[in-house]
């Protein structure tokens, strides 16, 4: 029992907002010194936990990636691909949003990072879309939701961390990832046209866009889409891992950074800081994570959740259904780092217990995090998209429009479920 009140003292503190790590930490500390079994000694196997950390080769790739996202981020591609996709949707009933959410998936497919798609969608395709007539709220589920693809969709950071969490092949995991993105990427864009079909005025066919000449349209979506296959292709074919191909992605972005005459000193500048700011908050909380589970697991919580789903339940599809309800709601509450570091690596045993391939259960746990970026009070997307937006759209319609958008990755996540041959596919 003193592991489960350990466990729910975390989830107060962290309802409470104090910095993650130093919860982690911090409450591990208290929990073995009043511990009598225990006591501060359980932390002699810390420095070693930490230095595996530290040389492990697939975090590596973690801040390689977010520093490519980053740069991205800058070099104008958003923009212009935008611009390309609304020329050719420009006469289609909803053509706009379907624009977003194609630029959302490839923006995820070269990024890897949400939080940057949601900001550069936010920026690039609000004013467009308001412009153009669309409903606030349609606006908001479209640009909110596009920007989380990259939560699912190869590269993820979160599928790196569930990776090396799991312990899977993070090359197979983002082949198993593939489809269900894209089955997502489908959902979004076959509710935004049904939606638009029966009610037109919430978003118009907009045909009050630049001339953009097929050369041009080439030459926007022609480069990510080769940052992109050069990127997960050697990842899926064998001639790199994760971290290799990580680095190549980097340089992949830099030279298309160039290639849109966007490169220069202030932008290196700003993606190496938040690199290492982004990088430092993962690895802190990792590092906080590691002490939590270490004095978790002595005080016989892996133990005791292990004997609750096996021997009380003993039902391999309750486990799934109270571990996706379990992640669903405290997604509304905490981060989905956060998620991956203290819940995920109490339900691995119980899933090596029950025999459930650790691939699927992965981009399960994948497409439910997902919903953490969208849900109130602390989706991460809603704060980016109200920061971006300022006074033109009120809070209530945010929230309004992501409501479709979570139903839809929730029926992503049945569907991935029911069918497990969806992350199969490829692999």
């Amino acid at each position: 029992m003193i592991s489960l009140v350990m466990f729910l003292t975390v989830l107060f503190f962290l309802l409470l907002g104090i910095p993650v790590a130093f919860v982690f930490g911090t409450v591990a500390i208290i929990f073995a010194l009043f511990s009598p079994e225990l006591g501060l000694d359980v932390f002699s196997i810390l420095p070693f936990r930490i230095f595996g950390i530290m040389s492990n080769t697939t975090l590596m790739a973690v801040p390689l990636f977010i520093a490519m996202g980053l740069v991205l981020e800058k070099s104008k591609m958003a923009e212009n691909l935008l611009l390309s996709m609304s020329a050719l949707f420009k006469n289609v009933r909803g053509g706009l949003a379907v624009s977003v959410v194609v630029v959302g998936a490839m923006l995820a497919a070269s990024t890897g990072i949400a939080s940057a798609s949601v900001v550069m969608m936010s920026v690039i395709a609000l004013p467009l879309m308001l412009k153009a007539g669309y409903d606030k709220s349609l606006v908001s589920g479209t640009i909110a939701s596009s920007g989380t693809l990259g939560l699912i969709i190869p590269p993820s950071i979160i599928l790196i961390i569930l990776g090396d969490v799991i312990s899977v092949s993070v090359g197979e995991l983002f082949l198993g990832a593939i489809l269900p993105g894209l089955v997502l990427v489908g959902l979004y864009i076959l509710y935004i046209l049904i939606y638009s079909y029966l009610k037109p005025e919430v978003a118009p066919a907009y045909n009050n866009v630049q001339n953009v000449s097929l050369k041009e349209i080439i030459f926007s979506i022609v480069p990510p889409l080769l940052l992109m296959a050069a990127v997960l292709g050697s990842i899926f074919v064998g001639i790199a891992s994760p971290t290799e191909s990580a680095a190549f992605g980097v340089l992949g972005s830099v030279l298309l950074a160039k290639l849109n005459k966007s490169l220069d000193f202030e932008m290196l500048k700003y993606a190496s800081l938040e690199t290492v700011k982004l990088s430092g908050m993962i690895f802190m909380i990792l590092i906080g994570a590691t002490a939590f589970s270490l004095v978790f697991n002595e005080l016989g919580g892996t133990d005791m959740v292990l004997e609750f789903f096996t021997q009380d339940i003993a039902d391999v599809w309750a486990f799934i259904a109270i571990a996706m309800f379990s992640i669903f709601i405290l997604g509304f509450f905490i981060d989905f780092i956060e998620i991956s570091f203290i819940i995920v690596p109490i339900l691995v045993p119980v899933m090596e217990a029950f025999g459930i391939d650790p691939i699927w259960f992965a981009v399960l746990i994948a497409l439910n995090l997902q919903t953490s970026f969208l849900t109130p009070p602390f989706g991460l997307s809603l704060f980016f998209l109200k920061g971006a937006a300022g006074d033109t759209i009120k809070t209530m319609q945010i929230y309004k429009g992501i409501i479709p958008f979570i139903l839809l990755q929730l029926l992503a996540l049945g569907l991935v479920i029911i069918f497990p041959d969806l992350v199969f596919a490829f692999i």
